[in-house]
């Protein structure tokens, strides 16, 4: 037992004596590269391996014979040790190669390109990462342009918004000044029209630029969507009688919810004043009220004759108008929406602020607009 823990001591002073310059070395090469790391390792096992058995095989006092075999069999081990370790790094360092090759294309155009060298496990993982971050980049990148297409579109048409209403006003006041007006009351209430339809247009880009900072407050309080729904029928009954479009509110139930009601009857009154313009004179404009699982779904189906499909999933994007037939130009007197395709883009605003969720889909004849909010709890 004495022999044994002697031998024991001995191997472990011998491994000791080349560990400690190993783990200096394999310190100083932390930075370098990762398969010199790794044949550094390995050379400090062989080191350690050999440098024990050196020194329990001096202890035993063995044969010159025997202690040449022994070194013999250390050499030819650590040879063969040390070149499965240099054959390890390479691999490992051309997997590292071809994985840095295959980041510069994270971002680009055609999307990641993994690499098709064999990978290790934590390579293979670190890939799957950077071709998930590609798409990220990518879906980003078209969000951020569409984004950008939609806010030039919207700067477009509030500049032809703004232009035709202020040339008729600098006209008529020209007209009121050098007193050629033939019934000066007539140009007085036209420029009041005017005037009301650009306050409403600024009016809903302040709306809109609070919603998209984020600044946006609400005053929530439990209330019924009945009572919601009658709110926004009575404010579009005289438009609705004007366009001779029927309003319907007869399958609306009365599930509660926690809601601002002054911005949700906003949402609902720019969806029925859309609808009513966009249906036919003696159509029917349906709001419904219904409780599916965990929200309350509110509908407004309209006449319109349906959306393009390719123009859905722009609906509710900023300065958005789709077909003249669907956004006509405003009447004098008319309620809702200012004209500048901010409507359903604060409706979108709004109901996203409610952690709730706006859709449109097409139905026979027309499209039905929905919008689902938190159901109250009890």
């Amino acid at each position: 037992m004495k022999n044994l823990l002697l031998i024991a001591l001995l191997a472990a002073l011998g491994a000791g004596g080349a560990a400690l310059p190993g783990w200096a070395a394999v310190r100083w090469l932390r930075r370098r590269s990762v398969a010199l790391s790794l044949f550094c390792v390995a050379a400090v096992t062989v080191l350690a391996v050999t440098s024990g058995t050196f020194a329990v095989a001096q202890a035993m006092f063995l044969s010159q014979h025997d202690l040449g075999v022994v070194i013999t069999v250390l050499a030819m081990a650590s040879v063969v040790a040390l070149g499965i370790a240099a054959l390890l790094g390479r691999q490992v360092v051309a997997g590292s190669r071809a994985l840095a090759t295959a980041a510069r294309t994270v971002g680009s155009d055609t999307g990641f390109t993994a690499p098709n060298h064999p990978l290790g496990r934590e390579l293979a993982q670190l890939s799957e990462e950077l071709a998930a971050t590609s798409a990220r980049l990518a879906e980003s990148r078209a969000r951020a342009k569409a984004l950008d297409a939609s806010r030039r579109e919207l700067i477009a048409w509030i500049s032809h918004d703004l232009r035709t209403p202020l040339a008729g006003l600098r006209a008529m006041a020209e007209a009121l000044e050098d007193g050629v007006a033939d019934q000066p009351e007539r140009y007085l209430q036209r420029i009041r029209t005017e005037v009301e339809r650009l306050t409403g247009m600024v009016d809903d880009l302040f709306e809109l630029s609070r919603i998209q900072a984020g600044a946006l407050s609400l005053s929530l309080a439990r209330v019924s969507v009945y009572d919601l729904v009658d709110d926004a029928l009575a404010g579009a009954h005289p438009l609705a009688r004007e366009r001779g479009v029927r309003l319907e509110g007869r399958q609306v139930a009365a599930e509660p919810v926690e809601v601002d009601s002054q911005e949700i009857t906003r949402v609902l009154g720019n969806l029925l004043v859309n609808a009513i313009r966009s249906t036919p004179q003696d159509g029917v404009v349906a709001v419904s009220a219904r409780r599916v699982a965990d929200e309350v779904v509110l509908s407004v189906t309209d006449g319109c004759g349906g959306i393009p499909e390719q123009d859905l999933h722009r609906v509710f994007e900023t300065g958005w108008r789709g077909s003249a037939a669907r956004t006509p130009r405003r009447d004098p007197g008319e309620g809702g929406d200012s004209g500048a395709g901010l409507g359903l883009a604060i409706v979108r605003g709004i109901v996203e602020a409610h952690a709730g969720r706006a859709r449109v889909h097409n139905v026979v004849g027309g499209c039905c607009f929905e919008i689902a909010l938190p159901a109250a709890r009890a």
